[in-house]
């Protein structure tokens, strides 16, 4: 028996050699006989990146070939023995013990050989895989090269029942140094579409979803991480074959490794939208019917939001339902397509091929979920750069106010300091630390490398991308453009498209990570993925800031009278000019929304941050008046009853942000000096400046100078701690 395997194992070495040379010696092109006298491991560094794989393929089908004859070795010894163990009625006696012991001997020997022999086919091939450097493989070629050893490892547990930890040892070293340099460029593949993206929208289906692409028709497969696409193949042809083991199936004749690749260009995808519009005729009859109705009020007419959220496609539109939109009259055939660019989509479809790697070779998981991770995190710290930081001034003209206890000139406060002063904070402090450490371990902060001892050591560096920079072709600071809305809409809500995407494939994940690697991947979402929605405060914040001109609401504030003796009827020009600003904003939007759906979350925060920004700056202006009397303080309600009711007609968000913190400081100019005391101390959402004004425009009508001295040093000690 000794002697069988020592065949075998000569056998295998022979195979191996030979099927290597030819294919050294075919691309060499030449009769040189010096590859013959090589090692076997000499030998297959001189594999060409173009026959790597045929020579890889047909290397496999030689040793099947190996394995199936001692498969078929096994198999006549115990037919055999089977006959031998059924007494015939001639030999009643039936066999000597001798041969008995004999054939347990031959049986053990032979099981004890299948080991043997699958381990000295693992060293043959792991020679082989870590012959040729495959980091610039294509990744389809490396697809094929992990399925083709996928499907062997399965020949190895039916030929033996083993692991095949050598196998998956190479084939994991070959694939993290593949994943590596395969990730690295396809971040900096990354940057460059971010750099030229121009941030138009990519006109998809109402029903795009993501299984729909290429990429993503593994999950529909719903195979085990264990098993070969080429096994998948063989499974679709019936249960009756998939319960064979591959030694029954190719008993006779074919064999496992032949390639099966005729089937993966039969589907074609069918996803993107003409247009951008579910349908052109409908697009149009809607249109017509929304022109032609002139029974529609004004008012309705000309509003633009978009409340149609649903995920069903819009198939017919009535002219009810236009008479009823009172926000939607818009982009109805588009209301529920997704807000996507080109750079999305390719982030997407990599996710799916970095997800059919992870699905082939499962002892990667982890490296190629944390490189999923860092797409997403690249998208997003984009996204913020180039949208989300407040490059322009704000001006602020100076204005005299009071400021304590004496009358100088102070600088009026413009927009951005009135929201950050107030501790409403645009970005949450989940958000702040999920951007610090996107910053900190995947941007290189200095990529020309003139300061690389200050960032960390080279090898550190070469993990991180340089931070994208804003294609000049997207222009952010045209008014009329409200500041590019459009590409602020589009490139926000495809990073709020994405992250749905990623918490689409969480449980998909999940059942991929290994167990002690898990709270990573429920850090990412929790996080990480979850703060995509929240970059719609900053980002649209910004336009908010600039929509409106606060600034001459604080000018035209500071030359009206407020220390009148009589009850006024009639409201202050600010306010008129204020309403009109916020008609203007709206009129602007309807024209942006006619390029782009502005989904209703959108418009929400664009509306509550203009409102909000509109109430900081009333009370602001209301903080600068010097003198102020009972009917002034009137008129300051008068006016902000009148701001509200007619902003109630333009929007209808609800309830109105920051009413409360106007009339309150309004009304807090009637309180005792106990109560205005208890004030001070409960009121911190205002600035240390208003509560001063409140003070000292109270002054001489019913707060005396010590009582004013006392409230003053209790606003002091309020401030204190801060300092």
């Amino acid at each position: 028996m000794d002697q069988l395997h020592m065949h075998f194992t000569q056998a295998i070495h022979n195979t191996v050699f030979q099927v290597v040379l030819g294919y050294v010696e075919l691309c060499a092109g030449n009769a040189d006989t010096k590859f013959q006298k090589m090692q076997y491991k000499d030998l297959c560094t001189h594999i060409t990146l173009d026959s790597y794989i045929p020579c890889l393929t047909d290397l496999c089908k030689a040793l099947w070939e190996v394995m199936l004859s001692y498969h078929r070795t096994m198999q006549w010894h115990e037919e055999h023995d089977k006959q031998k163990t059924v007494p015939s009625q001639d030999d009643a006696a039936g066999e000597p013990d001798e041969l008995t012991v004999d054939r347990s001997y031959v049986k053990k020997k032979l099981e004890h050989g299948l080991t043997r022999i699958w381990q000295d086919v693992q060293l043959k091939v792991k020679v082989y895989i870590l012959g040729t450097d495959m980091s610039n493989f294509k990744y389809d070629d490396f697809i094929v090269v992990l399925d083709v050893i996928s499907r062997l490892m399965q020949v190895g547990e039916e030929f033996c029942g083993s692991k095949s930890e050598v196998l998956q040892e190479s084939i994991k070293r070959q694939s993290v140094n593949y994943f590596k340099n395969y990730h690295r460029a396809r971040l900096e593949e990354l940057r460059m579409f971010l750099e030229n993206e121009t941030w138009e929208l990519c006109p998809v289906k109402s029903n795009f979803n993501i299984a729909q692409l290429h990429e993503f028709k593994f999950m529909g497969q719903c195979r085990s991480p264990s098993i070969s696409p080429s096994r998948q193949a063989a499974s679709s042809a019936g249960p009756a074959l998939e319960e064979l083991s591959l030694f029954q199936q190719y008993h006779q004749d074919g064999n496992p490794f032949e390639m099966h690749t005729e089937h993966k260009e039969e589907e074609t995808e069918d996803v993107l939208a003409s247009n951008g519009y579910e349908s052109d005729e409908l697009e149009k009859s809607v249109y017509q019917d929304y022109d032609s109705d002139s029974d529609v009020p004004d008012e309705l007419k000309q509003d633009y939001v978009d409340e149609q959220t649903g995920d069903a496609p819009l198939k017919s539109v009535s002219r009810e339902t236009i008479r009823s939109k009172k926000k939607s009259d818009y982009n109805l055939s588009k209301a529920s397509a997704p807000i996507l660019t080109n750079t999305t989509l390719n982030v997407i479809r990599l996710v799916g091929k970095y997800m059919q790697m992870m699905n082939i070779l499962k002892p990667i998981a982890f490296d190629v979920i944390h490189c999923v991770s860092q797409l997403f995190d690249y998208y997003l710290y984009a996204v913020y750069t180039f949208f989300g930081r407040n490059d322009m001034p704000v001006p602020s003209p100076s204005l005299p106010t009071y400021s304590g206890r004496e009358a100088v000139p102070a600088r009026v406060v413009g927009p951005a300091c009135l929201y950050e002063s107030s501790g409403l904070g645009l970005i949450s402090s989940r958000l702040r630390t999920t951007l610090n450490r996107i910053q900190e371990s995947l941007i290189d902060m200095d990529p020309v490398g003139e300061n690389a001892g200050v960032h960390g050591p080279a090898e550190d560096r070469k993990e991180k991308v340089p931070s994208p920079h804003l294609s000049q072709m997207v222009i952010l600071t045209d008014s009329g453009t409200l500041y590019g809305l459009a590409q602020r809409v589009v490139a926000t809500e495809s990073l709020v498209f994405l992250a749905e995407q990623f918490e689409s494939l969480q449980s998909h994940l999940d059942t991929m990570m290994p167990a002690a690697k898990k709270p990573f991947l429920q850090q990412f979402y929790s996080q990480t993925v979850s703060t995509a929605s929240e970059l719609r405060k900053p980002i649209y914040w910004i336009v908010a800031a600039k929509a409106i001109d606060y600034e001459q609401m604080l000018l035209m504030m500071a030359g009206v009278k407020w220390d009148i003796k009589e009850i006024m009827s009639q409201h202050n020009v600010y306010v008129d000019v204020l309403l009109k600003e916020f008609e203007q904003f709206n009129k602007r939007l309807g024209d942006v929304s006619r390029h782009v759906r502005i989904p209703l979350p959108v418009s929400n925060v664009l509306w509550e941050h203009c409102i909000r920004l509109a109430n900081r700056t009333l009370v602001e202006g209301y903080a600068n008046v010097k003198k102020c009397s009972n009917e002034g303080r009137a008129l300051m309600q008068l006016d902000f009853q009148q701001f509200l009711m007619k902003l109630e007609k333009l929007t209808d968000l609800r309830p109105i942000p920051d009413k409360e913190f106007v009339e309150t400081y309004i009304k807090a100019y009637y309180l005792t000096e106990n109560d205005m005391e208890q004030f001070i101390k409960n009121h911190r959402e205002y600035s240390m400046k208003q509560l001063a004004n409140l003070v000292n425009v109270c002054l001489g009508s019913h707060i005396n100078k010590k009582a004013r001295q006392k409230l003053l040093a209790a606003i002091d000690d309020i401030d204190r701690p801060k300092r």
